[in-house]
């Protein structure tokens, strides 16, 4: 149990030196000049008086006996039906009661945790704030943005930012060399500029594009950003089906180069927001989803 206890070298000497001169001077006069009690005193003189002119040594303060402790067959127990199949500490607790071992599910964690048989989130691990997700009662409340990879020939990468409106369905895309925060932003500005209404909430994975500097970027444009759930890909189903759709109908029929690729978007997305159907809007296009005035 490495590091439960003082690593300091000279403490031990410096216990003996204090038991030779509470022997000499009290041992009340000795705990005030090295700090500690009165009764720790008492116990390296103690020791002192066993093993002599040596320096006292650090001891482990593990009880000699734990009467309440499991016995190593019920550990034994828990440790092979974590190892089984890999279950939480929940599902192994229910398990050893199925089997008529009666333990606690206190008992159950702290033994995995002592056999280090439980996975411990990540000190390095980057955690986004919780911002609730609000209802997309009308157009801007959310929306659903996402980048699309494709291979060129060449053997480089095209990346096409992808955005959409859950309300009205109303979508936009743009094709670019590269990806990141900056890009990400510049994307954004240029979406909102296209589109008829104010965004409110943009919502993204966790890629290194939507980073931090992403999210206080959206902040100066008075646009909130939420994070959805890591590996819950449902979570953006939405621009995931948008994303297919484009490449299904527009990209796949089309040479892999960026300036096929900024040709054929626009229009695309022309004849997406104006003139095809959507089964989600009760077969409306998302132009018609708009009030007209």
């Amino acid at each position: 149990m490495r590091g439960m206890y003082t690593q300091n070298p000279y403490l031990p000497r410096v216990r003996r030196d204090a038991a030779f001169m509470a022997a000499r001077q009290g041992v009340r006069v000795t705990a005030r000049h090295f700090g500690v009690s009165p009764g720790t005193i008492s116990k390296w003189v103690k020791k002192a008086q066993v093993i002599g002119v040596h320096p006292i040594p650090t001891e482990s303060s593990r009880p000699h006996r734990s009467p309440r402790a499991l016995s190593r067959e019920m550990v034994s127990a828990i440790i092979q039906e974590r190892s089984g199949r890999r279950r939480c500490a929940e599902v192994v607790h229910q398990a050893l009661l199925k089997q008529g071992i009666i333990v606690s599910l206190s008992s159950v964690k702290r033994t995995l945790d002592r056999c280090g048989l439980l996975k411990k989130k990540s000190p390095w691990k980057r955690s986004h704030d919780f911002t609730p997700r609000p209802l997309a009662e009308y157009a801007g409340a959310l929306l659903q943005v996402d980048t699309v990879h494709i291979m060129a020939p060449d053997g480089s990468r095209i990346y096409v930012y992808t955005i959409i409106d859950l309300y009205s369905r109303w979508a936009y895309a743009e094709v670019v060399e590269k990806i990141g925060a900056q890009p990400s932003v510049v994307f954004l500005k240029h979406a909102q500029s296209m589109a008829r209404f104010i965004f409110e909430m943009i919502q993204t994975d966790n890629g290194p594009e939507f980073s931090i500097w992403f999210t206080h970027a959206l902040g100066h444009m008075k646009i909130c950003h939420r994070h959805s759930r890591v590996r819950q890909s449902n979570d953006n189903a939405h621009i995931e089906r948008f994303n297919r759709t484009i490449q299904e109908e527009c990209l796949d029929h089309i040479p892999s180069t960026i300036s096929s690729f900024k040709k054929a978007i626009p229009e695309y997305l022309r004849y997406y927001n104006t003139e095809r159907m959507h089964m989600g809007i009760n077969f409306k296009t998302p132009m018609e989803m708009f009030p007209r005035y």
